[in-house]
């Protein structure tokens, strides 16, 4: 297969420049002006809860009925993207994300790198490269990994170089698939600490190792603002999972600007709890993100596809 993206590429991409933050009011990010409308930002959705029972076809149909444009397909649910797929169901899977219009946005492993057995973190690299094949077969750009925690008696650093540099070692081998390998924020506070993962980022050292925002509780400063911790990893956000918007619980429109100023063109990825009115629920989820991001518009004929 031929891919777009390539480890050269990554190298090209890592040299160039994003544009610097705009300046934001520093009493709260309820100040925080909304996105421009011309936000490239793209919604998704993860299928850890919500969609976690659908079938590839179902999910597809969710997602045109709502005006979500892509999907991150976590491994071990229902719709059965797995590295155990052979090559033809591979290329129709291609095919019918391809077809309908709807991206898979990556692929969300389990993968981690943190366990103080070597052997057990040599395993999680070669399924974590095998993950990597199957993006690339399927037609999606990346997957994601994530750090989880830091074994008892070990120090920090140490599992913080071990997590890095296992990340480095399967982002390497990715790039020869076009593919990028992006750390979820997650686990314990060691391990979701923006500081730690910018350390990770450091030791894995690839351009296609890239960080998934997780928009987690405690990234606020004093005074409410997620700038500092934001600031450390702007350059290199692959994708951003965000939750409920629509509640005061963290400050999204903050988040949204910021994205929007560093140059962000990927997927925003909702990772929600199932809703038993999925299809009512995410068109909700759908105009508050535009709302946030500088892209809503009436009328809109086009959102919504019935087909």
């Amino acid at each position: 297969m031929s891919h777009t993206v390539n480890r050269r590429n990554f190298m090209l991409a890592a040299g160039t420049g994003l544009s610097a933050l705009g300046s934001l009011h520093t009493s709260a990010a309820a100040t925080t002006p909304s996105a421009s409308a011309t936000s490239p930002m793209k919604l998704g959705m993860v299928t850890y809860n919500m969609g976690k029972d659908m079938s590839c076809e179902e999910l597809i149909s969710l997602c045109k009925k709502t005006g979500i444009a892509g999907v991150e397909l976590r491994t071990t649910h229902a719709h059965g993207v797995e590295i155990s797929l052979n090559t033809g169901e591979r290329a129709r899977t291609k095919s019918l994300f391809r077809d309908s219009g709807i991206e898979i946005a990556g692929i969300g492993t389990a993968c981690e790198y943190h366990s103080s057995d070597p052997r057990e973190v040599e395993a999680q690299i070669k399924e974590s490269i095998a993950f990597a094949q199957l993006a690339a077969d399927v037609g999606a750009p990346a997957i994601k990994v994530r750090p989880n925690g830091i074994p008892k008696g070990e120090e920090v650093e140490t599992v913080l170089e071990r997590i890095g540099k296992a990340w480095g070692n399967v982002a390497q081998a990715a790039a020869d698939f076009g593919i990028e390998v992006r750390m979820e924020v997650h686990g314990t506070e060691a391990t979701r600490n923006l500081g730690n993962i910018r350390k990770m980022l450091d030791y894995a050292a690839q351009p296609n190792a890239t960080v998934c925002w997780n928009s987690n509780s405690g990234e606020e400063d004093s005074t409410g603002s997620i700038r500092s911790n934001f600031d450390l990893v702007k350059h290199a956000i692959g994708q951003v999972h965000i939750t409920d918007i629509g509640v005061y619980q963290y400050p999204w429109q903050e988040l949204f600007t910021l994205l929007k100023d560093s140059g962000f063109s990927g997927y925003c990825l909702a990772e929600i709890q199932y809703n038993e009115q999925p299809e009512r629920f995410m068109r909700y989820y759908k105009t508050l993100f535009d709302l946030y991001t500088g892209q809503y518009r009436y009328p809109n004929p086009d959102v919504y596809d019935s087909k």
